[in-house]
């Protein structure tokens, strides 16, 4: 088996995360964010992204174009307070991450 450690996102308006730097990464949302294309991305790479809501809750997540979800839909993330929702994902190219969201994991 592999494993890795989970390394955290810097959380800002725009989070870009270093797919060379992990494969999983967590996030604390203080506010609206974007998450970006991620640098590095690499074919064949998966992984998750933890996104949890700060205490304040109700925060909305934006995807970059590279992100492709079932139905071509963005999802909704959870707005409860600390809520926890998990993005998967598989980095298909350069330019394609199909992504699903799983909600409010508790």
């Amino acid at each position: 088996a592999q494993r890795g450690a989970i390394t955290a996102l810097v959380d800002g308006a725009t989070i870009t995360p270093d797919f060379s730097a992990a494969n999983n990464f967590s996030v604390t949302l203080a506010g609206n964010r974007t998450l970006a294309n991620p640098t590095n991305q690499t074919a064949g790479q998966s992984g998750i992204i933890v996104i949890t809501q700060d205490a304040t809750g109700s925060r909305a997540l934006a995807y970059g174009s590279n992100w492709k979800f079932p139905g071509g839909t963005s999802p909704t993330l959870t707005t409860t307070a600390n809520a926890v929702d998990v993005l998967t994902y598989y980095v298909e190219s350069a330019s394609r991450i199909t992504a699903n969201l799983l909600n409010n994991v508790a």
